[in-house]
């Protein structure tokens, strides 16, 4: 089995693997839609988390990492995975695409947010959605941290912009520069 990771899980797996490939899925597009109030957030003070958007458009690409998980630990990592994922996240299959192009693309699951979900926070305007990360802090740290995290990991594994999610790593350290 192996499952995609485009949020905290490409920089925190917190489960056993025993191979990880860094690419991206086609189709979907990366966004702060998903409110957390169980890790980057409280209740009464979400933070916002990434979920994926399905476009339909072959040419929209999220980049992040595959971890190949062996036949005995498949129950145990979805275990894991579905408390880490339970606030409104589903798993779905979808196909990863390598960035080295010597290895093939292979069926992975990943968990996406539904828009139906008690948590589901939606579009907003990108600088509130900004001012929101910047203030939330939950039992898994505060919420620029997820953020930052996220935008450094992703810069490791390609060049190639992904506007929402470096749009507002400027917008969060502006908020935050305006705050000291």
């Amino acid at each position: 089995m192996w499952i995609f990771g485009y949020g905290s899980i490409v920089w925190k797996p917190d489960f056993r693997y025993i191979n990880r490939i860094e690419g991206h899925i086609k189709g979907f597009i990366r966004r702060f839609w998903q409110l957390s109030e169980d890790h980057r957030g409280v209740p009464g003070n979400p933070g916002r988390v990434v979920t994926l958007i399905p476009t339909k458009n072959q040419s929209d690409c999220v980049y992040g990492a595959a971890y190949e998980i062996s036949n005995e630990d498949e129950i145990s990592v979805r275990h894991v995975l579905d408390v880490r994922e339970k606030d409104g996240y589903t798993i779905i299959e979808t196909v990863f695409y390598p960035n080295n192009n010597a290895e093939k693309e292979r069926t992975c699951y990943t968990y996406m947010a539904q828009s139906n979900n008690p948590f589901w926070g939606g579009d907003a305007p990108i600088d509130q959605i900004a001012k929101q990360i910047a203030q939330a802090h939950g039992p898994s740290g505060s919420n620029r941290e997820y953020l930052f995290k996220l935008v450094d990991a992703i810069r490791m594994i390609t060049s190639l912009p992904d506007e929402h999610l470096f749009a507002l790593d400027q917008l969060v350290k502006d908020h935050l520069a305006k705050d000291e």
